[in-house]
């Protein structure tokens, strides 16, 4: 017979799976009586943790045991988004960020704002923070090993700040690995054990699914697509920090490009370096019907055709996710270029989706991660 520690962390575990389960169900899951399993659930209910509904036939997570944030650092805005400990969504806010003040201004700004958020609640007890960041995450330090469109992030210890800001477990993660573990937790990559995510955004990068878990590499940067180089002649040429493919293949490429072909300076960009990145106004010229728009995107979505061509044959994956601002830029384009370049290179190329959850994903993969690390800790206390 188990002891009943371990079953109690049984059937936790089971009913963190899905939120709320039925108690037949549960009582299969876990080889338990209802009777027996009955006792338990009360066992967890004295303990803030769980709770019967639909008159005792169905068994959930106590929703207000406490909560959970997950935050998304961008290259141009802070997202965080508060939620319960089932991962509804309480509240969220978005912050715009200048990436020119620096790692120490920003990481202020990165707790003042989570207070702010957390202050509107008002009640329940922090469980633990998710955060993902544009950076390749050491997984043995735990430290932002370099933000290439952040300047001065390098080695910076920001998990280690946050945990002696709010004294809670902290997950820190690569912000398209942390977008991958949202499509897989609530997107279009739900039960899909192998795909790919790739975020076109000011930057470029994906996320690896591998057997249905995160694929990080040796040193926490697999998926890092931005260095990647298409053009075998160039191969010595000496490229910004953002890397061959990414200073193409991005928000910053596509303006970059812009720039040169439609000739002056958009408005307000000398303003910040947020808005120098800004590719709004190809754009908009494109959708004005300006041929020269056109032809800069025609160009910069087959480079991206290219690339995920290239990840297909590498990966063999069953579903390559698109997400990122500049997708939903020129979709219909952006679409009918990657289905041509992609079908030309690859003979049995695998499904090419938009991702479900947008600019969110990140967001949610956050909070999955940390509903986790909460999650581990009472399974902890469980023991």
């Amino acid at each position: 017979m188990l002891r009943a520690e371990n079953t109690l962390q049984r059937i936790f575990r089971e009913i963190a799976k899905s939120g709320e389960i039925s108690g037949r169900e549960l009582a299969r899951a876990v080889g338990l009586h209802p009777s027996t399993l009955a006792a338990k659930v009360r066992a967890l209910e004295r303990k803030g943790l769980a709770e019967f509904g639909d008159g005792h036939q169905r068994v959930g997570l106590n929703a207000n045991f406490g909560y959970v944030v997950g935050i998304d650092l961008g290259a141009s805005h802070l997202h965080f988004a508060l939620a319960d400990f089932r991962g509804e969504i309480l509240n969220d806010a978005t912050v715009k960020i200048r990436p020119e003040d620096g790692p120490q201004k920003m990481i202020r700004q990165i707790k003042e704002s989570l207070r702010g958020v957390a202050e509107k609640v008002g009640h329940g007890r922090l469980r633990a923070l998710a955060i993902g960041v544009p950076s390749p995450v050491d997984p043995v330090r735990g430290v932002v090993t370099y933000a290439n469109n952040l300047p001065g992030w390098k080695d910076i210890h920001l998990g280690r700040e946050l945990e002696k800001g709010f004294r809670v477990p902290i997950f820190m993660e690569n912000d398209v690995n942390m977008a991958a573990i949202g499509e897989h937790w609530r997107g279009v990559a739900q039960g899909v054990d192998n795909f790919v995510f790739i975020a076109l955004g000011t930057g470029i990068g994906s996320g690896i699914f591998v057997d249905g878990k995160l694929y990080r590499g040796r040193t926490g940067s697999a998926g890092e697509v931005f260095r990647m180089n298409i053009e075998w002649q160039r191969w010595a040429e000496d490229f910004p920090d953002t890397g061959y493919f990414e200073n193409y293949v991005s928000g910053l490429g596509i303006a970059a490009e812009g720039r040169k072909a439609l000739g002056g300076t958009p408005p307000g960009e000398a303003g910040s370096l947020r808005e120098e990145r800004d590719a709004y106004f190809v754009f908009e010229a494109f959708r004005q019907g300006n041929p020269a728009a056109r032809a800069v995107l025609e160009k910069i979505f087959t480079m991206f055709g290219v690339g995920v061509a290239n990840v297909v044959a590498i990966v063999d994956p069953d579903l390559i996710v698109l997400g990122g601002g500049i997708v939903k830029g020129a979709p219909e384009l952006m679409r009918a270029i990657l289905d041509q370049v992609v079908h030309r290179l690859q003979p049995d190329p695998p499904p090419i989706q938009l991702s479900a959850l947008e600019d969110k994903a990140q967001t949610y993969g956050a909070i999955h991660s940390a509903l986790t690390l909460a999650q581990e800790a009472v399974l902890r206390r469980l023991r």
